[in-house]
């Protein structure tokens, strides 16, 4: 085991199903993380009063460090919805310009903001009218690898007033098939007055430490941060177990998991965001791949834990 010294912001990647208030409690159990970004936001339904707009917008544990991501279509649906969340304390505004998930594309969100820079720059214009906090887009490439088109669109949002920019380093249409081009981050970097971000791939602490190290100014934490929650802690002085946990800790931790879920996210939510959470969490065990199976067969939370509990019992060693 070796020191982990980093001085640069770690933090947690918006991920839908998973960057909500459970996870952050859990993380913050072992120490911490700079900034939270929660999962995406949808403008619209959050004006609208949708039925479970107050379980996204959770800030807690320590909303200071909580970044609100917005995404969207409609400019002043986004604005409004910025104005709204603005008025909570946060650390941030985010809007989402880089999902690429068809149904996001098909909106006109996500990453097709990227299609154009001048309407992109519209949309920043209006919600930096509205927002008094920190304003930071996460976006990707863009629709083709173009490191001109990059730095011009991401120039312009800077000179709309985006204080922060997050870039995942592929383009709409390599999701996770191509490896990340963190080069780009670099680019971007030498190309704005403003601070970037690097995101994309972080499977261990020795990459945190090698991208942290490299032309960025914070590196980004997704699946990584849910596999490990005490990954921030390592560098953070907080109490964070062995570079491989014994079975013992790694199902205090799940039935911890489960515990926070049941108190801060609706029933309706409890299967699908366990089932999230443990997709990356079992690969800990050595049979993750058939723990991952049992929990899936399970109808509730405490079920869930039964099988836990069982497995660790019935394989001591992990």
């Amino acid at each position: 085991m070796f020191e982990y010294t980093i001085s640069k912001p770690l933090m947690l990647a918006p991920m839908a199903e998973l960057s909500h208030r459970a996870l952050r409690e859990l993380v913050e159990f072992f120490g911490g993380g700079d900034l939270y970004f929660t999962e995406m936001i949808n403008a619209g339904t959050l004006l609208a009063g949708g039925p479970f707009e107050a379980f996204y917008t959770d800030g807690g544990p320590c909303p200071d460090r909580v970044v609100y991501q917005l995404v969207g279509a409609r400019p002043e649906q986004l604005a409004a919805a910025a104005a709204l969340l603005d008025r909570r304390e946060n650390a941030g505004i985010d809007l989402n310009m880089g999902c690429a998930a068809p149904a996001i594309v098909r909106a006109g969100a996500g990453v097709r903001w990227m299609d154009s820079i001048d309407r992109a720059g519209e949309l920043i214009r209006l919600v930096r009218r509205e927002v008094k906090s920190r304003l930071s887009v996460k976006l990707r490439i863009g629709a083709r690898d173009d490191p001109e088109y990059l730095i011009r669109f991401c120039r312009r949002l800077e000179s709309e007033g985006v204080d922060l920019i997050t870039l995942h380093p592929r383009t709409a249409r390599e999701k996770f098939r191509r490896r990340p081009r963190w080069e780009y981050v670099g680019l971007l970097r030498e190309a704005l007055g403003i601070p970037v971000a690097g995101n994309g791939d972080i499977r261990s602490a020795e990459e945190i430490l090698r991208r942290a190290a490299g032309p960025c100014d914070a590196v980004m934490i997704g699946r990584l941060a849910v596999r490990c929650p005490w990954i921030f802690a390592r560098f953070r002085g907080g109490e964070a177990p062995a570079e491989k946990p014994r079975p013992a800790i790694l199902e205090e931790t799940a039935l911890r998991f489960l515990e926070l879920l049941a108190r801060y996210q609706p029933p309706e939510f409890h299967l699908s965001r366990a089932r999230r959470f443990f997709a990356y969490f079992c690969d800990n065990f050595r049979f993750g791949t058939y723990l991952k199976t049992r929990l899936g067969r399970e109808r509730d939370l405490a079920g869930m834990a039964a099988v836990i509990s069982a497995y660790v019992r019935e394989n001591p060693d992990g």
